[in-house]
């Protein structure tokens, strides 16, 4: 699918570029990702006071810069530098959930995400859960006029840098049902709250989450109570928009570098490129590329649509999201052979990036479950992506 880019558009994408290229150059991403903060709190607020970015996607009442395709010009650009620091939790998951809230709190949260003072992190994941967000089961109960949390959040991905965690409890109601879900604002200094961060594959920061009578207010529940299943579905929607366009610039990367490589590395006295069988398999990696590249088009401008149309889009985005890093990845390094794992090249730590977004946000059977619904084709979809006999469809 070809899309051209209005002039505003193109200059965020070259303004993003000349700063990745000056700001995230691999050796530095590196350096960051191991040391003591394992991010670099100077290049976020280059980010938010010198390119504006981080009111891309945020509604102009909320003074953001709206827009759908400035996402994924946004995201590509990340995904291409490989960066690091937690932009898509921030700004595509969990600030456009805060900007529909009319609490001060919420309204507070997203102004300071703007100008870079504020990060975010959804915390989501708990013992038992997959992919069914009505099996969510930590309890919500009141306390004075406002709540008390208790218990624990598993894999809150970017929570070790986040200034403050959207927490979905159940308010009311029982594990596996559609109402009673309910959203919270947490700041991460909160009393009772202990994080126990880790790294994950690709070196990005993780934390397990347990609270022991955290105590909120009246203020910190974001939007109706009990009404916080569309919204946490409307958080994995954007999660996966934002990974797709995302991996448009990662994947894109790799099968750059990629066919540099086929053409400086020789066997038998001739560039490994010069071999069909090779030649084949890279322009397959370019075709999964371009397939990304179009679904990542295709759901970001569906973020705004009604909830059935934006989620047809985010399911058959992660089909084939998880599909293209698969393939893209694992071709990428066998081709380099070896060195495709080095430490030293980046195209290891992309394929590990590619990896872990390829298993995120839901498993390919479920999301092509959804996508038969959602398309009453439920026999022809489910028989022809393959899904598990176990996962209805």
């Amino acid at each position: 699918m070809h899309y051209e880019l209005s002039d505003e558009q193109g200059q965020l994408k070259d303004s993003l570029d000349r700063f990745f290229v000056s700001a995230n150059d691999f050796a530095a991403r590196t350096r960051a990702l191991r040391s003591e903060q394992g991010w670099r709190p100077e290049l976020w607020r280059a980010l938010a006071q010198d390119l504006g970015v981080l009111g891309v996607g945020l509604p102009d009442s909320a003074g953001g810069f709206g827009g759908g395709l400035e996402q994924l010009v946004v995201m590509e650009a990340a995904g291409r530098s490989l960066l690091a620091e937690p932009l898509a939790e921030t700004l595509f998951q969990a600030a456009p959930l805060l900007a529909k809230s009319d609490s001060v709190m919420a309204r507070e949260l997203v102004a300071g995400v703007i100008v870079g003072t504020v990060r975010l992190a959804v915390a989501i994941g708990e013992a038992g859960l997959r992919d069914d967000l009505t099996a969510i089961a930590m309890p919500a109960v009141r306390s004075g006029d406002g709540w008390a949390l208790t218990g624990d959040r598993l894999i809150v991905v970017a929570a070790p840098w986040a200034t403050h965690l959207i927490v979905a409890a159940r308010t009311s109601g029982v594990a596996g049902s559609g109402d009673g879900l309910s959203l919270f604002i947490v700041p991460a200094s909160a009393p009772g709250l202990t994080m126990s961060p880790y790294r994950m594959l690709d070196e990005r920061m993780a934390a397990d989450l347990n609270f022991e009578n955290v105590q909120l207010s009246a203020d910190a529940l974001v939007g109706s109570e009990g009404q916080g299943l569309a919204m946490v579905e409307e958080w994995r929607d954007r999660a996966i928009a934002a990974a797709t366009a995302e991996a448009g610039g990662l994947l894109g990367r790799l099968v750059e570098d990629t066919v540099a490589y086929a053409k400086q590395r020789e066997q038998f006295g001739v560039a490994i490129g010069s071999f069909q069988a090779l030649q084949h398999r890279m322009v397959d990696m370019h075709l999964q590329l371009e397939l990304v590249r179009s679904a990542a088009m295709l759901v970001c401008q569906s973020l705004g649509a009604s909830a059935s149309a934006r989620a047809r889009a985010a399911s058959a985005a992660k089909l084939t999201l998880a599909k293209a890093c698969r393939f893209i990845g694992q071709n990428a390094v066998q081709i380099h052979g070896g060195m495709g794992m080095t430490d030293e090249l980046p195209i290891g730590h992309y394929f590990k990036r590619a990896t872990v977004i390829e298993h995120s946000f839901g498993s390919t059977d479920w999301h092509a479950a959804r996508l038969a619904r959602l398309t009453g084709t439920a026999h022809e979809t489910c028989a022809r992506v393959g899904v598990d006999k176990g996962v209805a469809c």
